[in-house]
């Protein structure tokens, strides 16, 4: 079975089964409660995050660097405020994570890691065209 077909079912089935026991220990409208406050206040800390990974990114681009960990950072910063919009409080979890700066460059770092050195097998031969004048046929 596919990976991401079998995340797709399972999420939304634990976020369920979540919600249900919180909300037997804490009440239902106050589970209800729960889960608009963390994307509210979610969505609020995604746009400081992204206001100050823009203005790193500009920063960067003043001193004539590439802002790639800015690109990646705001790309995640997006990808958490998705995460805080979906009800739950494992993908809020996941989302608050991606927020905070530190875990947010390890998560990158962990992504961006490279494996150990690449052998580049070639099953092609290098060669190179030269057209011939007609005079040296002749």
């Amino acid at each position: 079975m596919n990976t991401v077909l079998l995340l797709i079912i399972a999420i939304p089935a634990v976020e369920i089964f979540l919600m249900i026991k919180i909300g037997q220990n804490i009440g239902a409208l106050s589970t209800i409660g729960l889960i608009f406050l963390t994307a509210v206040i979610g969505i609020y800390f995604a746009k400081l995050e992204g206001l100050n990974t823009l203005r790193s990114g500009i920063n960067n681009l003043y001193k004539n660097k590439i802002p790639i960990y800015e690109m990646m950072s705001g790309a995640s910063i997006a990808f958490a405020a998705l995460l805080l919009i979906i009800p739950g409080f494992i993908t809020d979890f996941l989302g608050f994570l991606l927020l905070i700066p530190f875990t947010r460059k390890k998560i990158i770092n962990l992504f961006l890691k490279k494996e150990g050195p690449v052998t580049d097998k070639k099953d092609y031969i290098e060669g190179e065209i030269l057209d011939r004048d007609k005079k040296d046929d002749l």
